[in-house]
């Protein structure tokens, strides 16, 4: 396993959030600094030069064929399944597990793509989004039985909640439970990023979320993982940074007025989810304020291969179909 050198280069930056001006605007977020090694978890706040390139890619639940053909669409990765990105800058944004059986595969891959990507300029960050906490939480609702079979080699400690589950759900409650193996990997990933002028979050950010600030929720979840304190309020309900749908199924007005006042809060100017698979592909609402980029990559959907590019002021889909 890989994760041990993560924890050890474990950093969180304390920065404050991005305030308001007198005015009533957002100032300009402050800025993590540029680190000389790969800092995990990653950064909340990224700034990066208007001509970088950003690749969005939707969930994946279980299944690294997808992931495999959406990173080769975005040109990001080669025949070997390393990254060629460069100085490209990739997030895929929530949902590695549940609904397939490569879900143990894909989290070291990815681990392995942040390194790479890392050193040659450019960035590879996987997100947590609901399925991540449903896990943690040992809510196993829509796990694959090859689900259970992949994680049956973890070592199963003594814990009363983890005996009074099946015995082939057993390991892999070992491994997901807070401060076990796997958690701890989902652990040096962020929720929620702002990278440029763009905010990055599976199920969506309101302008609430900004009372306890968008750094401070990722370090809240990221303690809960590692066992150290509860499960934080920023990811339950259906208001949560994994939960929300408002600007991913039936958007109205009074959703967007919420979306303008989160980018202000944010100093961004647009917003990309996952969470709700999009019949149609990739689209945006709310005057392309907000990208929703789930398009049932995974098997268990079906769904065709596509995903976002931001570069600069222009935002265009990428499709297998051209």
């Amino acid at each position: 396993m890989r994760f041990s050198l993560s924890i050890v280069l474990l950093a969180l930056c304390a920065c404050p959030e991005p305030t308001q001006s007198a005015g009533g605007a957002s100032a300009p977020p402050l800025v993590d600094a540029s680190p000389a090694v790969r800092p995990v978890p990653p950064p909340a706040y990224m700034d990066v030069s208007a001509q970088r390139r950003l690749i969005a890619i939707g969930d994946v639940h279980g299944d690294q064929r997808a992931a495999r053909n959406a990173l080769r669409l975005a040109g990001v990765i080669d025949a070997q399944d390393n990254w060629s990105g460069s100085q490209d800058l990739v997030v895929q944004v929530g949902d590695q597990l549940d609904r397939g059986n490569d879900e143990r595969a894909i989290l070291v891959w990815f681990d392995q793509l942040a390194d790479q990507a890392f050193a040659a300029g450019g960035g590879f960050y996987a997100l947590n989004g609901n399925h991540e906490t449903m896990n943690v939480s040992l809510d196993f609702r829509y796990v694959t039985p090859g689900g259970y079979v992949d994680f049956a080699d973890v070592p199963v400690p003594a814990d009363p909640e983890i005996d009074q589950l099946p015995e082939n759900e057993r390991g892999r409650a070992a491994a997901f439970r807070p401060g076990g193996p796997y958690a701890l990997m989902l652990a040096n990933q962020n929720t929620v990023m702002v990278v440029g002028r763009t905010v990055f979050v599976h199920g969506g950010v309101l302008p609430q979320h900004f009372g306890r600030g968008l750094r401070n929720i990722n370090a809240d979840v990221q303690a809960w993982m590692r066992g150290e304190q509860g499960k934080p309020s920023a990811i339950r309900g259906d208001e949560s940074l994994v939960w929300s749908r408002h600007f991913s199924r039936d958007t109205t007005a009074e959703h967007c007025a919420l979306l303008a006042e989160t980018l202000d809060l944010a100093g961004a100017d647009r917003m990309i989810v996952a969470h709700t698979v999009q019949d149609g592909g990739i689209n945006s609402v709310c005057g392309e304020q907000v990208w929703r980029v789930d398009v049932g990559l995974a098997a268990h959907y079906g769904g065709s291969t596509e995903v976002l590019e931001i570069q600069g002021d222009v935002v265009r889909v990428l499709s297998t179909g051209g």
